[in-house]
């Protein structure tokens, strides 16, 4: 069993992928591809790689690039993608991510650019850079703007995560 300072279906995703690549693939490879997922996201590839003994750098760097890799394109092409995706069976879950992320918008609306760092660097389940990327496209934010607000954010969060991991669960005798 992982550990991950309470992200327990970011943990479980994670071990899942740590389980069945592990062997396969080289472990920074699975530490990025985890990354770059929606929900796991950074905080999910540093999971991973705590779980399979890395240094917390490598695995800190890693998650933190494969995580903002994708954030352009969401801030460039989600409306049209999901302009696409709403005239095929996937209209049910453009429209779940639409409502989801709208939900959380009053959040954000209120502080703007603040408001998406804070929603992506508090590592909590449903936040993250890429609901904080789609919130800010739905809420016509400047994604020149926006990108370096998430990348912030992506950076704090790892920042916590790492310390809750490695930190923290290290000194119990947990990990690398």
């Amino acid at each position: 069993m992982l550990f991950s300072g309470g992200i327990p279906l970011a943990e479980t995703i994670a071990n899942w992928f740590v389980i069945h690549l592990q062997g396969s693939f080289a472990r920074e490879f699975i530490v990025f591809i985890v990354s770059l997922l929606p929900i796991l996201e950074l905080r999910g590839g540093i999971i991973a790689g705590f779980a399979l003994h890395m240094e917390w750098l490598p695995t800190f760097i890693i998650a933190l690039i494969g995580n903002l890799l994708p954030i352009p394109f969401i801030l460039l092409f989600i409306r049209y993608i999901f302009k696409v995706l709403k005239k095929t069976p996937l209209r049910t879950f453009v429209a779940w991510c639409e409502n989801k992320a709208d939900k959380k918008s009053d959040q954000i609306r209120k502080y703007a650019y603040l408001g998406v760092f804070l929603f992506v660097a508090v590592p909590l389940p449903g936040t993250g850079a890429w609901m904080g990327a789609l919130i800010s496209v739905l809420l016509n934010m400047n994604p020149k703007k926006t990108f370096p607000v998430i990348a912030l954010g992506v950076l704090t969060a790892g920042i916590i995560v790492s310390i809750l991991s490695y930190g923290l669960l290290g000194s119990l005798g947990f990990g690398a």
